[in-house]
């Protein structure tokens, strides 16, 4: 055995023995979606299908449904996942079996200090949470902090308004991300944090780097998931431990100064939470018998409101300013909407904004083409079988959103900007389940309704004294970029010009 240098006949052995284990492991869960007849894009060991028709993952989502239909099976890293966008089938995952087969989401280990949040929780807990929550999200409670929006929206409109004088270049996200955060911390727990006078502050710093998820550590997990044991006892998290540990020092300082009766009356997220914590949640029970929250999960459900809502409804706004800046004669439209709805630029009434049809019209058609969260997921408890597809026990089901909008099936000429598609005579055409910005059924999103009001009162706030303009440094088309929530590689810039500096047109008027 001379020509094997350097180590014994029992040390090659060995190291061969787990090469080969080690081949075998990275293989070992693939082939799945064979034997179910699902098609799909071909594994890489270990890997899985990550990059295989696009690095962006939402983006790869429509090349498999161009290529495979409207089911296939992926696999994320060494987790197999089948992907689902026919509406009957999402009919029956989100809502008729979502009890009996599809209560959970995806399970997300190492969510730490979040590991109970609504959107995390689980069967009996997560019924639990939710019935707790529901009442705050409420059209009426909703009605009762618009004037903590307004007042919000006015800053964000006086900040815009020095901006432009400026005549710079305006990054969007740099005064919608402060809007939104400063409207989640004050109806989170009364508390003002003026991220558009501060946007270097703590709180839209934190919440800007939550979902910073370490891509090594994702790696780690899916690749290796027998260390998950030993990383949870070391007390790793996926979330950044800086920003969670932040809002749980501000939380509690929060909560330290109202603990007394005259508080409970305050109409807060945190304070519906505490009328509702339970003293006897450390006494032993089933999870059916308990009620209320626990100290941890009030911490849960308030970092999760104030980051994730920022997020999203930022991101929203973001959007809906790129199309209507891209989409001139839309926005002229909507502007006149708005000026016959609230002459000589007068306040915005809660009633009023609610029913501006073509307002909603704009917003849910940017949501088609950019929805906040490009993919839901459902994990099976049991096995099942829907329209001859069968779905394994504990196999995750991912609907691919983004893809699922832009279906040239579904939706005639998916990429265009096309707000009438929801007009109140079209909209009635629309299959329900072809149209998932919020998901749907029992696990659809909690702060849907909060979140519309958040965005359309802020859009409709600043078109009353600037419209949108694409500039130089406008990207078209806009390059996407792979992250928790959708995004785009750079960041989106438009020029506003002042309302009386434009023309009916939407051009710029010139200056003598």
């Amino acid at each position: 055995m001379g020509f094997l240098p350097f180590f014994s006949l029992e040390t090659w052995t060995l190291l061969i023995t787990c090469f080969c284990l080690f081949v075998t492991y990275g293989y070992w869960s693939y082939g799945v979606f064979e034997k179910l007849g699902i098609p799909g894009p071909k594994p890489v060991m270990y890997w899985g299908t990550f990059g295989r028709l696009n690095k962006v993952y939402y983006l790869a989502d429509v090349a498999c449904a161009q290529k495979y239909g409207r089911v296939w099976g992926l696999y994320e890293f060494r987790t197999p996942v089948m992907a689902v966008m026919d509406p009957d089938m999402l009919k029956t995952i989100l809502v008729k079996e979502c009890f009996t087969y599809f209560t959970n989401r995806r399970n997300l280990p190492l969510s730490g200090d979040l590991s109970d949040g609504v959107s995390l929780a689980e069967n009996d807990q997560w019924r639990r949470i939710r019935n707790t929550l529901s009442p705050f999200f409420s059209s009426g409670h909703i009605k009762e902090m618009f004037g903590i929006m307004k007042h919000h929206s006015k800053k964000l409109t006086l900040s815009l308004r020095s901006k432009v004088q400026d005549g710079d270049t305006v990054t969007m996200k740099d005064f919608f991300g402060p809007y939104s955060v400063d409207v989640m911390g004050s109806c989170a727990f009364s508390v003002d944090m003026d991220s558009i006078n501060n946007p270097t502050g703590p709180l839209i710093t934190h919440a800007s780097n939550l979902f910073n998820i370490s891509k090594l550590l994702v790696i780690a997990i899916g690749c290796f998931p027998f260390v998950l044991p030993l990383l949870d006892l070391l007390g790793v998290s996926i979330f950044p431990k800086s920003s969670t540990a932040y809002f749980k020092t501000l939380l509690e300082k929060v909560k330290g100064e109202r603990n007394d009766v005259l508080n409970q009356k305050l109409g807060d997220f945190l304070q519906h939470m505490m009328n509702y914590q339970s003293t006897k949640m450390h006494e032993p029970m089933n999870e059916k018998q308990r009620n209320g929250l626990t100290e941890h999960e009030i911490l849960s459900q308030a970092t999760l409101f104030v980051f994730a809502g920022y997020e999203t409804s930022a991101s929203a706004l973001v959007f809906l300013a790129y199309n209507l800046a891209t989409n001139p004669e839309v926005m002229q439209r909507l502007l006149r909407e708005i000026d016959s709805t609230f002459p000589n630029k007068a306040p915005v009434q809660y009633e009023a904004l609610m029913k501006m049809e073509y307002l909603d019209s704009v917003v849910k058609e940017s949501l088609r083409l950019y929805p906040s969260a490009t993919r839901l997921e459902r994990t099976a408890r049991e096995t099942v079988k829907i329209n001859g597809i069968t779905i394994p026990k504990e196999m995750m089901v991912m609907i691919p959103v983004f893809a699922l909008h832009r279906d040239p099936e579904l939706w005639p000429e998916p990429e265009a900007f096309k707000p009438d598609r929801f007009s109140k005579e079209n909209k009635q055409n629309i299959n329900p389940y072809t149209y998932l910005p919020f998901g749907a059924g029992p696990r659809n999103c909690l702060g849907m309704r909060f979140a519309l009001v958040v965005v359309k009162l802020a859009l409709v706030e600043v078109l009353q004294n600037f419209v949108f303009s694409v500039c130089e440094e406008t990207e078209i088309p806009l390059q996407m970029a792979a992250t928790t929530f959708i995004s785009t590689a750079r960041p989106i810039k438009l020029k506003l010009v002042t309302r009386s500096n434009v023309s009916e047109n939407g051009e710029k008027k010139n200056e003598e």
